[in-house]
């Protein structure tokens, strides 16, 4: 049920490709768009099949300067460590009037347990907005009500930030396996810090793989060598 029409023609040139997520939010060095463009263009030249960036103003800025598919999402804060991605058509429709080739949404029970409204708002970006939609995921039962309800592909993004997916392994290769397994095109995000862990996930079947953090935010890749070096030292 998904892939129909035109999408499939979007989603073929991210399958079996690296993501790469182009994000910075508060007080981080790299806020800008302008930086977070360069990021993409970076990955870009690397061989990244699509670039994943948050807000109108940083999908905009990437589409002026790269020709790879962009997936746009919309975070709104709802604590320091937990974000709300997309809550609205009305982000939804800011995404898309930004260029955003695919949309990304949260379709966790935790923040959209009404299945009328999830099944709405992925209608109405279809229809309304013409592009394909990746749904958030923390569990495989959230998976299988977006793909039912029309997701185009589903992600794991959100394993292990919900109550549902507390204590999950890092990455959920499991999650992974079990989605494909049941038909879904899978996106593998979440927590994938090494080629090999991007291998381990195509080899449980994923449609295609995203990495933010260890490829694009050096405060964090920096704080893994100087917490193993403290390791050493110990």
């Amino acid at each position: 049920m998904s892939a129909q029409g035109g999408h499939g023609l979007v989603l073929e040139r991210l399958r079996n490709g690296l993501i790469v997520s182009c994000q910075a939010h508060g007080d981080h060095p790299l806020r800008d768009s302008k930086i977070i463009a360069a990021l993409a263009e970076c990955a870009e030249r690397g061989g990244a099949a699509g670039i994943r960036a948050d807000g109108p103003e940083d999908v905009a800025e990437i589409k002026r300067r790269i020709s790879l598919l962009v997936i746009g999402i919309h975070k709104q804060a709802l604590t320091e460590e937990r974000f709300f991605i997309t809550p609205t058509l009305d982000h939804a429709r800011e995404l898309a009037a930004a260029g955003a080739d695919l949309i990304a949404l949260e379709a966790t029970f935790e923040n959209r347990p009404d299945d009328h409204q999830l099944d709405h708002l992925l209608g109405n970006i279809h229809t309304e907005l013409g592009v394909p939609v990746m749904a958030d995921i923390s569990v495989f039962e959230e998976g299988v009500r977006a793909w039912e309800m029309g997701a185009d592909l589903v992600a794991t993004t959100l394993s292990g930030h919900t109550q549902q997916s507390q204590d999950r392994k890092k990455p959920d290769l499991a999650l992974i396996g079990r989605l494909a397994e049941a038909g879904i095109s899978v996106v593998s995000e979440g927590h994938l810090r090494t080629p090999e862990h991007v291998s381990a996930a195509f080899g449980r079947g994923a449609f295609c793989v995203v990495v933010g953090t260890a490829i694009t935010d050096p405060v964090e890749i920096t704080s893994w060598f100087v917490r193993k070096q403290a390791d050493e030292f110990e």
